[in-house]
């Protein structure tokens, strides 16, 4: 197997001892003096923690997880609210809610492909063209043939949609699963909007398609994270007789990279004959045989953190500086190659959301970003916002402009 294409370019890029190098490839947030940011509510919630000195901070949790992690992790996602008061039909919708903590979101979309390859058995996975390169691992591992709808037009920079809709309406079968990115899609930035988004649950409810969501920018693409869920709290709430998952990262909007936290959540529909019960054990079945309990570091962190009005409060805060950051460097990219009059259209760069930009770049002009002006990233175009910063986006647009007019 070739090695992995993110992980081999960091490499490249750590041995690089050019002064101006520029990383543009892994998804990780970066301050602008391009290092990583602990968050300050997770430095305090660290220090809070470890004054607390509990002494089961070490022990196993439950092979289900930590039952107080995945509540606030559940409200967060699915955007129930945490007052005293009795809310009968919300009570009622969290029951259709099983959920377990995996590790990270990959080892949530690892657990749901392979608890639906174990019990539902689809014809096949519908991922985006093109999609997050570890979802076509993840499906092929567990043995569910992998097709593909439109997603990103390369002549418009922008949303397939009339594609997508054709190829789904003509193409999927009853209890296929596909494979959405709820907000920040990974890697294009481009993401449907609300009136899309109901289109096509209409379309899914009628050819009885199986939706999973991966949930790993929440926050990161608005600045919201009530905003950024609200396709998955259309189908909870709009198309309660459908089943679906929805894989959570907790790893990026809290940066906790290296803690891997997650969560997978498997939401009945009214039709559904099991319980959340048997989805719960038959869930746990398969992370005995795996990794048997999640790591609980990260966990207790988001739980103390979300668990407190206060430092809640300060975690909304930090998502949106990182979100506001984000946002800035689409900007400047954008009016640097205005600047330089660069040849082509590039709006979609300010058009699109979250962590990532699809560019446009060919192989050979990001081969030669990387080999003349030592900027790194990936062979699709894709670019990590993050790695922008008020030091080197003016190098990089020039270095743009420059293998955009020779190449």
């Amino acid at each position: 197997m070739p090695p992995d294409e993110i992980f081999d370019l960091n490499r490249a890029f750590a041995h690089d001892d050019n002064p101006q190098k520029v990383n543009l490839t892994l998804g990780a947030y970066r301050t602008d003096n391009s290092q990583p940011w602990p968050l300050p509510v997770v430095q305090e919630a660290e220090k809070g923690l470890l004054a607390k000195a509990d002494i089961f901070r070490h022990e196993y949790t439950s092979i289900e997880g930590d039952a107080a992690f995945l509540q606030r992790a559940r409200d967060l996602l699915f955007g129930f609210s945490n007052n005293s008061s009795r809310n009968e039909k919300q009570d009622a919708t969290k029951a259709r809610i099983s959920s377990v903590q995996t590790v990270a979101g990959t080892g949530a979309n690892h657990l749901g492909a392979l608890f639906l390859a174990k019990h539902l058995k689809p014809r096949a996975v519908w991922l985006s063209d093109p999609s997050w390169d570890n979802h076509q691992r993840i499906w092929e591992l567990v043995g569910v043939p992998r097709k593909t709808y439109p997603y990103y037009s390369a002549a418009t920079h922008s949303l397939d949609f009339a594609g997508m809709m054709a190829t789904l309406e003509a193409e999927a079968h009853e209890h296929d699963v596909v494979l959405l990115q709820a907000c920040g899609h990974n890697p294009t930035g481009v993401d449907l909007s609300q009136e899309q988004w109901k289109a096509l649950a209409e379309l899914m409810e009628s050819k009885r398609l199986f939706p999973f969501f991966d949930s790993a920018y929440q926050g990161l693409a608005s600045g919201s994270t009530y905003k950024d869920t609200w396709p998955i709290r259309h189908f909870l709430s709009k198309k309660p007789i459908m089943d679906f998952c929805v894989a959570q990262s907790l790893s990026k909007n809290f940066g906790l990279y290296g803690q891997r936290v997650g969560a997978l959540h498997y939401v009945l529909g009214h039709e559904t004959p099991n319980n959340p019960g048997i989805i719960g054990n038959n869930l746990c079945h398969l992370i005995r045989s795996e990794y048997s309990v999640a790591p609980r570091g990260g966990s207790n962190i988001v739980k103390e953190i979300l668990s407190a009005p206060g430092l809640s409060a300060k975690w909304h805060g930090n998502v949106r500086t990182m979100n506001q950051r984000l946002t800035s460097m689409r900007e400047a990219l954008y009016e640097a190659l205005v600047k330089h009059a660069a040849p082509g259209l590039w709006t979609h760069i300010i058009e699109q959301r979250g962590m990532f930009s699809y560019t446009g770049l060919s192989p050979t002009q990001i081969d030669v970003l990387r080999t003349k002006y030592h900027i790194y990233m990936l062979q699709s175009g894709r670019i990590s916002i993050s790695g922008l910063s008020g030091k080197n986006v003016a190098y990089v647009a020039k270095a743009i402009d420059n293998v955009v007019r020779s190449c």
